[in-house]
């Protein structure tokens, strides 16, 4: 398969799974193990989920459809998703701390922009000429991340980031 229609496919993709997953923890009851890969409350770093779980779910299939076509790819990939969560990040608190409170709307436009433009910096790397020695070192960053959703969903420490702006709660209800 082309790259090109692979990321329209993956962008596509990450657009649906991303936001089913913003419902799938209230969905599932609240389940504990759902709660890893799916936003449990409406702070910043559970927002992240929607993005790096299905962006990662589609760098794995990838990895299977399209790996071979490039020496860049798991490279390509951690700087992809690392920027697709910056962006989200960045875009808040900047428009946030410019006027005062969020606004639905530019939240949810900006989790289509970081997915834009993570799949946009990956497809430029994977069909960048220059090869990258950062494969190793990629991996282990994505299972890092991995990790941290994991422990701070259960245990989030009691800082704004991870802080339930509607109830004021962190991680689990």
């Amino acid at each position: 398969m082309k790259i090109k229609n692979w990321m329209i496919i993956v962008v596509l993709v990450c657009f649906i799974l991303g936001t089913l997953l913003h419902f799938t923890y209230e969905w599932s009851g609240e389940d504990e193990i759902v709660a890893v890969y799916s936003a449990v409350n409406e702070s910043t770093w559970e927002h992240l989920k929607l993005v790096f779980y299905p962006m990662t779910l589609m760098a794995i299939i990838g990895a299977f459809v399209i790996k071979k076509q490039k020496t860049n790819y798991w490279g390509a990939q951690a700087i992809g998703i690392l920027t697709a969560m910056t962006f989200i990040t960045v875009f808040f608190y900047t428009y946030t701390g410019i006027i005062g409170k969020n606004f639905a709307i530019l939240d949810i436009a900006s989790f289509f922009i970081a997915i834009l433009l993570g799949e946009y910096i990956i497809y430029k790397i994977m069909t960048s000429q220059k090869e990258y020695d950062i494969e190793k070192i990629s991996i282990v960053l994505i299972i890092a991340l991995f990790l941290s959703f994991l422990v701070y969903t259960y245990n989030p420490p009691k800082i704004q980031y991870f802080k339930d702006p509607i109830n004021g709660s962190y991680g689990i209800k």
